[in-house]
């Protein structure tokens, strides 16, 4: 019998994370493949032309994500499917109109790409949250973001050095061929059988949250979340930073690039996560894989603060340097996108979603990429992008480390005190469970809507 169940866990882990997967690549693909251009010689306002093509798509994710704090919170499970396919089709013309308008006002066009694709994380993660085999789900759906970010560039690539398309169309190209793909995973997704008994039972029923439950909430956990928050505003800003112009870090390292070098790269990063996060499956204790995760991404970020202390650069070995930053970076960044939040709600039995801190953290983190690169392109024009991302990462590192160092000795003693094993009623994890009844006796069509 036991023998039956490993194999029916094993075929859903292949159907539901290789769906996840395909539809997040999906995404990068309407979202990255601009960033493989040089745009040589454009600009406007006295700004690089592909500086503020960043600055506008993060502009309008950074929009898309803060809304997501409500909508994604809030969102019922018969809309997520109309979501994927609307906004996917919004992105895709904009893609187009970045190819119609004529330079130099056709940057405005990568606002709403991002406006449109802000969310998308969010809706595909609600899909596989609240398992029993979350952890793997979420570890295979994690790794998109890595493999993707290189295959869309290496991508992008082969239709502007290969297929001679125009810089501009190239995206829109692209994406002709991403959309449908996109409609069709996300219509699968909506196949997937809901959590069973035993999932809620290890990993506690995943509900929408109103406003005032999302405020009580981050009040419960506020010393411990802020942290992460702040230290997330510097990694996911160091993240796009590398995603959007690692082309460009190269060649001021005088580096030697091949098209497919990106693709690569990142396809051995993602094993190492995938190996990394899917081995938590094994951790039955909640408390224990939040320790691991944390012990993780203070790892992670003591080797980005280590590697640019000591100056490592990409002129030396790219492809090394290239595996060191994408590694570290992404340990810290998908450790929370994916299976913190799974295992922060079981651990302390909350009852809400864990879509809501993933659009938390992201919106405060995507504050931060667009702040950063304004300061880059107005304080200081005689920095080049390598020396930019040095500073950058050393100050990351070094930050991260010491927050993350925080938090994990945060959580271990809120756990410690609040599941002690002379714990009573009035302890504060009963407290908060009678708060959070309290708040949904008021809000009767909480679980109706």
């Amino acid at each position: 019998m036991k023998g039956k169940e490993k194999i029916k866990d094993l075929l859903f882990i292949l159907w539901a994370g290789g769906i996840a997967l395909c539809a997040y690549s999906l995404v990068y693909a309407l979202r990255k493949p601009f960033s493989a251009g040089t745009y040589a010689d454009m600009e406007v306002f006295g700004m690089d032309f592909k500086t503020l093509m960043a600055i506008a798509q993060i502009t309008g994710y950074l929009i898309a994500k803060f809304a997501g704090i409500k909508i994604l919170s809030e969102m019922k499970k018969e809309r997520r499917f109309p979501f994927i396919f609307g906004f996917g089709l919004s992105a895709e013309l904009a893609l187009v109109a970045l190819g119609a308008i004529p330079y130099p006002y056709n940057f405005i066009a990568m606002f709403f790409n991002g406006l449109s694709l802000g969310c998308m994380w969010g809706v595909i993660f609600s899909f596989l949250e609240g398992r029993r085999l979350t952890d793997v789900l979420a570890s295979i759906l994690g790794v998109s973001m890595v493999i993707s970010s290189g295959l869309a560039k290496s991508a992008g690539l082969f239709f502007l050095d290969i297929l001679d398309v125009p810089t501009f169309w190239m995206p829109a190209a692209i994406g002709a061929i991403t959309l449908p793909l996109l409609t069709l995973s996300g219509w699968l997704l909506t196949r997937l059988p809901e959590p069973t008994a035993e999932d809620i039972k290890m990993k506690e029923e995943r509900i929408p949250l109103d406003k005032r439950q999302r405020k009580a909430l981050f009040r419960k956990f506020a010393p411990g979340l802020t942290l992460i928050l702040a230290a997330n505003f510097m990694v996911v800003t160091l993240r796009d930073i590398k995603e959007d112009f690692s082309v460009d870090i190269l060649r001021a390292a005088n580096a030697g690039m091949d098209t497919w070098m990106f693709a690569r790269i990142d396809a051995v990063v993602t094993l190492v996560i995938l190996l990394l996060f899917g081995l938590m499956v094994f951790v039955r204790k909640n408390i224990r894989a939040l320790q691991i995760l944390l012990v993780f991404v203070i790892l992670g970020s003591l080797t980005l603060a280590l590697t640019a202390g000591f100056g490592y650069s990409p002129a030396g070995n790219p492809v090394q340097w290239l595996f060191i930053q994408g590694l570290s970076i992404y340990i810290v960044y998908l450790t929370f996108q994916t299976i913190f939040f799974d295992r922060f709600i079981a651990c302390f039995s909350i009852k809400g979603n864990v879509v809501y801190f993933i659009a938390l953290v992201d919106a405060i983190g995507y504050m931060g990429t667009c702040l950063i690169l304004l300061i880059k392109e107005f304080a200081d024009h005689t920095l080049n992008w390598l020396q930019f991302y040095h500073v950058t990462a050393l100050s990351v590192g070094i930050f991260s480390t010491i927050a993350f160092g925080f938090t994990l000795f945060y959580l271990t003693r809120k756990h410690k005190f609040e599941c002690r094993p002379n714990a009573t009623a009035t302890n504060p994890q009963e407290k908060y469970r009678s708060e959070t009844l309290a708040i949904d006796r008021n809000d009767v069509n909480l679980q109706t809507v």
